[in-house]
């Protein structure tokens, strides 16, 4: 069944006038942590930036994200929120996942590796982040190394990537991102309420925006899912948000907010 979903895009989403930044990109990479895969990834340069260490956020499944045609926007959006200092001067770095193979697939939602970098436990993908593709970035541009100051964003399967990504080195990320986010049993994801229960609390602040009318089928229940998400943030005493919408498992609804949810992440 098709859900009509009430979301439309504000006016943080439409380009305005004033400064924007750039967008490099794709580039291509090949990693030794998921050996065989080949990426694209593109970086948002802010037209603010000055060479001094910048702030950092990172998308999961990258050209959703970076598609200033699409449902988020953000370079757009980053143009807007910085011009007005209602987040800092922020480096963006949009990364698809891993496809094994000489090519890419022509639907980059296809990539055969991505179940097994996105919603697998344990530290591998954000170790792939951190000692392969950063520093690559990280050549050309200057980034805070304040976990503070690093965002992580994803959605589906991406989003639970974001959060493990986090979870596992808040050292090093400490604001999260997840739209729709698939914290069910695919790859064991399902454990986090339970773990955010009973470990020490982390230095966090997470943002989850889901729908009533997401995923319900063999690997759990979506909208139940992020609601106990929430529930277990909220015991633990985490600088948490939750935000539960009417959507199916779209990008509609977080598109929609994405301006106000950065405000919130970079309070």
């Amino acid at each position: 069944m098709t859900v009509a979903e009430p979301y439309a895009l504000g006016p943080d989403s439409q380009p305005q006038p004033g400064p924007r930044g750039r967008v490099e990109g794709p580039h291509l990479w090949r990693s030794t942590i998921y050996p065989g895969t080949l990426r694209e990834y593109w970086v948002y340069v802010p037209a603010q930036y000055d060479g001094s260490a910048a702030a950092l956020m990172v998308f999961q499944d990258g050209h959703q994200y970076v598609d200033v045609h699409a449902e988020h926007r953000v370079p757009v959006v980053f143009d807007n929120l910085i011009r007005r200092q209602e987040m800092p001067v922020t480096i963006g770095v949009f990364v698809n996942p891993g496809h094994i193979g000489d090519d890419l697939p022509d639907d980059r939602w296809s990539a055969n590796n991505r179940s097994v970098e996105y919603d697998s436990l344990g530290d591998r993908y954000v170790r792939f982040l951190l000692e392969e593709l950063l520093p690559e970035v990280e050549q050309s541009y200057a980034i805070s190394a304040d976990p503070a100051r690093r965002g992580i964003a994803g959605a589906s399967s991406g989003g639970i990537c974001a959060f493990t990504a986090a979870w596992e080195r808040p050292d090093r990320f400490q604001k999260v991102l997840s739209h729709i986010g698939s914290f069910t049993d695919i790859r064991g994801g399902h454990v986090y309420p339970s773990l955010i229960r009973s470990t020490p609390r982390k230095p966090l602040r997470v943002f989850l925006q889901d729908g009533t009318n997401d995923l319900d089928n063999a690997y759990g229940n979506w909208p139940q899912a992020n609601r106990e998400m929430a529930d277990a943030l909220r015991s633990a005493g985490y600088d948490y948000r939750f935000v539960m919408g009417v959507g199916a498992h779209t990008h509609l609804h977080g598109g929609a907010i994405l301006p106000d949810t950065l405000r919130w992440l970079w309070r």
